[in-house]
């Protein structure tokens, strides 16, 4: 698997988003991509009880621990990263979690408009 560059959406070094509980699609802490990443596990949030009944509403229970494969399960204030079309989709329904822009790929702009990103940015203030 060839990862695309690590640059976030202002084309800066992309930091890291967590490493408590482990992240991306790489698991190694950022919101790294490839080709191989077919859901885009590129924008870096932080979520919130409300994203969290809404994403197992909609299918995807991130609060419920799966040992074998090495999830623990979230918790509002983890950071995570999330897929780009699920965090469009929740914005769409006013569910959208925060996101940390310095942690966000550039290639969620792929789905994202940098516009509504910085609406709901952590890290800008």
């Amino acid at each position: 698997m060839a990862m695309e560059e690590s640059l976030n959406v202002f084309g800066e070094p992309l930091l890291p988003c967590s490493e408590d509980p482990v992240t991306g699609f790489f698991r190694d802490g950022c919101c790294n991509t490839s080709a191989e990443d077919l859901g885009s596990h590129t924008v870096c949030v932080e979520m919130s009880q409300e994203f969290l009944e809404y994403s197992r509403f909609r299918g995807n229970d991130l609060s419920t621990p799966a040992p074998q494969f090495g999830f623990p399960g979230l918790q509002p204030g983890d950071r995570w990263c999330l897929c780009a079309a699920r965090w469009l989709e929740a914005h769409e329904q006013n569910m959208a979690p925060r996101v940390f822009l310095q942690r966000t790929h550039q290639k969620a702009l792929d789905t994202v408009p940098l516009s509504v990103l910085r609406r709901f940015a952590a890290d800008l203030n």
